[in-house]
This record gives structure tokens, sequence and C-alpha cells, in this order.
């Protein structure tokens, strides 16, 4: 394909996407407003963004950020913190900060992924090794399988139920707001008084609504994916109700101090615009992604979401069905970037994952997921996943890379 053809098609898409856009565009405005008011309501002032150091007692900065993202998020209490490394540290807290010997999980939406496995099945430092019995059950046709939820839940005492809201590296689709609510109702109806946590990685702000308005307990992510706003710096959030709260924050701790003492000499402006900035960032990644989507469909490529279906989360799969078209592929994402445009990515064993896994992360926060990146497991079909993509004028010029490319 040379240039000329790639633009042609690049603009025959984005035509044909224009309905789509206008409703990415409502519900960016939607989330935006919710933000904006969040904001307001707690007076965010320049003295909010002062670092501070030692015990960091009175960090207004760090208490107000904590009420903020509990406001937008609907829920009675947050932790945002800089100390919480990543999406996996911050999954991995609220588990166990409010698990303990004997009690059980079921997951609902199958096998969590690569990243998580250890915590819940590793020999130490795990679920298992505390004696937290942790259960799956699996989709079916990319939605919840009510009939075995109901019949788990009617011979067993379940203490947690766990949602992953991405598909992971599986093949199907995230899973909507909607459908969350829908099973929430349905186990809330059964009898079931216990926790309901979602893993929110990269679905914040794709929807109107994020799972804690409409009956999860708690819900954790990476402030380097959808709601750092691609400037964060690094950190994780925790949102939920109290309870869950104070025990995620003495567990970070301890419980002796749990939240009430924490600095970082940073300073806390980046989270504060980054969360702002976020339901705009998101907008953009998901035209990138739908744009993409449409334009590879017309090369003969499967993807998940299929092109022209509103996406659910900011990530989107490209089945290559052969190694080498999956390896070009995530070069060429490289090769687009403003970062390390120059380096060749090669799989490597990343640490984590159980296959070799091949990055394309240009980024200018290290791993960002909401910058334009991609990585693929080196397996078969050979299935890359892409997310992100701070500017959608970025995202058109990477594709027209990648299009040369294929």
């Amino acid at each position: 394909m040379d240039r000329l053809v790639a633009e042609n098609l690049i603009e025959s898409c984005k035509i044909k996407l224009n309905e789509q856009f206008t409703k990415l565009d409502k519900i960016a405005l939607s989330c935006q407003e919710r933000v904006l008011n969040a904001f307001r309501k707690n007076k965010i002032a320049l003295r909010h963004f002062s670092p501070t150091t030692g015990y960091g007692y009175d960090d207004i900065g760090r208490d107000t950020l904590k009420q903020v993202y509990a406001d937008v998020f609907g829920t009675e209490a947050a932790t945002v913190s800089p100390n919480i490394v990543s999406g996996t540290h911050a999954i991995a807290l609220a588990l166990y900060a409010n698990l303990s010997r004997g009690n059980k999980v079921i997951s609902v939406s199958g096998l969590p992924y690569d990243t998580i496995q250890p915590v819940i099945f590793g020999d130490k430092f795990s679920l298992k090794a505390d004696d937290i019995s942790f259960d799956t059950v699996a989709l079916v046709n990319n939605d919840f399988d009510y009939d075995k939820i109901a019949d788990y839940l009617s011979k067993n005492h379940v203490d947690m139920i766990y949602i992953q809201r991405s598909r992971g590296y599986e093949e199907r689709t995230s899973l909507s707001v909607y459908q969350i609510q829908k099973v929430c109702d349905f186990v809330h109806g059964l009898g079931f008084d216990g926790c309901i946590f979602v893993d929110n990685c990269y679905g914040e702000f794709v929807e109107d609504l994020e799972p804690t308005q409409v009956g999860v307990d708690l819900a954790a992510g990476s402030l380097i994916k959808n709601i750092g706003g691609g400037i964060a710096p690094t950190g994780g959030y925790i949102v939920g109700k109290k309870e869950y709260i104070d025990n995620c924050e003495a567990r970070l701790t301890c419980p002796s101090i749990a939240g009430e003492v924490g600095s970082y000499t940073g300073g806390y402006r980046l989270y504060y615009q980054g969360l702002f900035l976020a339901p705009h960032t998101v907008n953009q990644a998901l035209k990138t992604s739908m744009l993409m989507g449409a334009c590879l469909q017309e090369l003969g490529y499967e993807t998940i979401p299929a092109a022209y279906e509103m996406p659910t989360d900011i990530t989107r799969s490209v089945k290559f069905g052969e190694e080498k078209k999956l390896i070009d592929f995530i070069q060429s994402v490289q090769t687009a970037s403003p970062i390390d445009s120059f380096l060749t990515t090669y799989p490597w064993e990343m640490p984590g994952y159980q296959d070799k896994v091949i990055m394309a992360a240009g980024c200018f926060v290290q791993g960002s997921s909401i910058e334009l990146s991609a990585d693929a497991p080196i397996k078969p079909p050979y299935i890359a996943y892409v997310q992100g993509g701070v500017t959608f004028e970025h995202g058109i010029i990477a594709l027209k890379e990648i299009l040369l490319k294929l």
C-alpha cells in the first residue's frame, strides 16, 4: 500500500465513523462535567499542588485528591497514591486488605489476566497461601453465566465477587457498565451482601457511568492508564465504600497510621491536571482505536471490538495469524512513537507473564497505556493488543505508518 492509498482509506473510514464519534463526544462531555463538578465542589486551588515531606501530616493535596476521586466515582471514599506502583498493585492491595483466612472469592468474569494470577494462586504472599479460596465462572458469549453464578452462590458462602472489566489477553470484548450493573442487581437479588470488586483498568471514562455508580462496592485501577490523562507520572487508585478503603489504607501503610500519613515531594499538580484532562484524553484514544479497527477490517484483519461497534474500554485486539505480521505491527507502532522511535522492539521474558511478550511503548510516562502503545504474547493465533493515543492526530499519523508497514 502506498501513502496516498493509506491516506484515502483513513479519510474514508473517518467519514463512516461520524455517528460513533458524535456519541463518543457526548460521553466525554458528560464525564468532563462530572470531573469539573468534583473540582469545584472541593474548591481546588494552587495550594493543593504543593509537595510535602516526612510524615506528610495535614497534606491537603493528598487528602483532597482522594475526595475528588471519591466524588468522580460516586463513592464514599478513595485512596490515591504514588506508592501504589501499578494497576496490578492496586488490585492486589484491595484483595489483600479486604480478605482474610478462610474467605471465599468467586470471579464471575473467568480467570483474571496473567499478572494477577500469582497474587491469587502463587506459593508465597498470595490468597492461596493465606487459605483464601478463589473460584471462577467463565463468561458465556461475552456475558455473565447467570445460571452458574446462581448455582455457585446457592452452594457456597461467598465473601467477594470479583469482576475483571477488560479482557486481558482473551478473545472477547470488555464488559460494559450495563452488564456489570445487571450482574450486581442479579447477585443482590439472590441475597449476596458481600463485596463486589471490579478491576477497572482501561475502562474509566469510556462510558457515561463508572461501575461504582451502578452497584459495585470497590474498584481499582492505574493512574498511568485512562484516569491519569497521560500526564500522571505514576500511581494507582482504589475507590469504594469507606470500610473497604480504610482497610486498603491500613494495608498500604500500617493500621496505626493508615491514610493519615504519606508525603510526596513531587507535588500533586500532575495528578489533578491528569484527572481533569482524562475524559478528553480517553475520547482521543477511543477515536484512535475505532479508526484503526475500521481501517484494519478493510484490509481483512479481524479486530475486537468489531469495526463500528462502540467500545467499552480503550483496548483493541487485532488477529494476525502469524508471528511475523504480529511483530511487524508492534514494531510499526514503536516507530510511530514520539519517544524511542529509533528503537526496534523484540519479544522478551516480561515479568508476570507466562509467554514471551513484545511491546511497543514509546511513551513520555514509562509503560503508560493511555499513550499509544501495543503489546502481544508470542503465541498462536498471534493477536496484538493496541490501546491509547493522547491525541487523535497522533493516532492518525501512527495508523498511516502501520498501514504502510502492513
